[in-house]
């Protein structure tokens, strides 16, 4: 029998979410895509996991699918489980999604004017979430917007409540966004690229918020992004995916220190690097990730992999255990030379 989720704190280190061979399929114009086939991740409380990856490799669409937040009626879930505290929210209710969506599991959008209604002040958007599930009085919800505002490191959170979106940057947007996230304290956080549309310096603000909020409120958090180096800072797992599948995944210093799929290898090499010479070129993969309608056969890597062979135009690889939990899902790991530093 699967247990309710509930709200109670879960001890540190405990699986909160086990994601087990999710797969998600949308229909267009051309027929049936699937976006993300046979995704399996945990996260544990009190841990961040990164999801990394070019556009279009699913890794939005698997963290919507986890609420299911898929753009309807186009986008499906068509296989696996989403276990929260042991129920599956691939199969809920929706009286219990609502519950998990609003007062369980908070969501970063990464555009926050997409997830702010644009004609309500600030001060309501944020007392709504406070009112329905915290059972207080509208000028109680009120103060506890103003101090949610404040913790976020909004100045004057009292003359801002009575704004409206617009009249904000893009840096305090965002970071109401993570305040409305945060609102019922939620076990879970979902980060989807929260800082794409921001310059570096807020972008490094913001992640050094969210690192201190989720310190505070021991809370969980899956970040996605396509940013390699924020991965190295903020995260202790990372999940590699490419055209809808895991290429690697396992803790951070194992797959920064030995990095096995060719798809990360490139991934790593395409970081810039300052001590690059002033006119050398950044390193690239060559290629672009595969549409979902014309996906090769075997691993979807293949058709930009250097190490190709037969074998991978013909057979999906698995993922085969590097060392403890790292694994890869590659043919030929093994006989890759060793991993060294790109030199400049």
């Amino acid at each position: 029998m699967t247990s309710t989720a509930t709200n109670s704190a879960p001890a540190r280190g405990e699986v909160l979410l086990d994601v087990q061979d999710l797969a998600v399929e949308f229909d267009t114009e051309a027929g049936r895509a699937r976006a993300v086939d046979g995704v399996s991740f945990t996260v544990r409380a009190g841990q961040t996991l990164g999801i990394v990856g070019e556009s279009g490799c699913g890794k939005s669409v698997t963290a919507l699918s986890i609420l299911r937040l898929l753009p309807q009626p186009m986008g499906r879930i068509v296989g696996g489980r989403i276990l929260f505290r042991g129920q599956d929210l691939a199969t809920a209710s929706m009286e219990t999604l609502h519950k998990v969506r609003t007062g369980q599991i908070g969501m970063i959008f990464q555009e926050p004017m997409t997830a702010l209604n644009p004609v309500q002040r600030i001060g309501k958007q944020l007392s709504e979430a406070i009112l329905l599930h915290r059972g207080v009085s509208a000028r109680a919800a009120l103060e506890q917007s103003i101090e949610l505002l404040g913790k976020v490191g909004i100045p004057s959170p009292e003359m801002r409540v009575g704004e409206f979106p617009h009249q904000l940057s893009g840096g305090m947007r965002q970071r109401v966004v993570i305040a409305m996230a945060l609102a019922c304290r939620p076990a879970l956080v979902i980060a989807d690229e929260p800082t794409t549309a921001l310059d570096v310096t807020i972008q490094a603000q913001i992640l050094e918020l969210m690192k201190a909020l989720q310190d505070e409120m021991e809370m969980s958090v899956i970040l996605i992004t396509h940013d390699l180096g924020v991965i190295a800072e903020t995260c202790e797992d990372v999940l590699v995916m490419y055209a809808g599948r895991v290429a690697e995944v396992g803790p951070v210093e194992d797959i920064f220190e030995r990095p096995s799929h060719p798809y990360t290898r490139g991934l790593l090499e395409s970081i810039p690097r300052l001590e690059y010479p002033r006119k050398s070129r950044l390193r690239t993969i060559e290629g672009m990730v595969p549409a979902l309608m014309d996906l090769p056969t075997g691993c979807r890597f293949n058709n930009r992999c250097p190490h190709r062979t037969g074998r991978c135009t013909a057979e999906a690889p698995t993922l085969d255990p590097v060392a403890g939990a790292h694994r890869v899902g590659c043919h030929h790991w093994r006989g890759l030379p060793a991993w060294a530093e790109p030199a400049a």
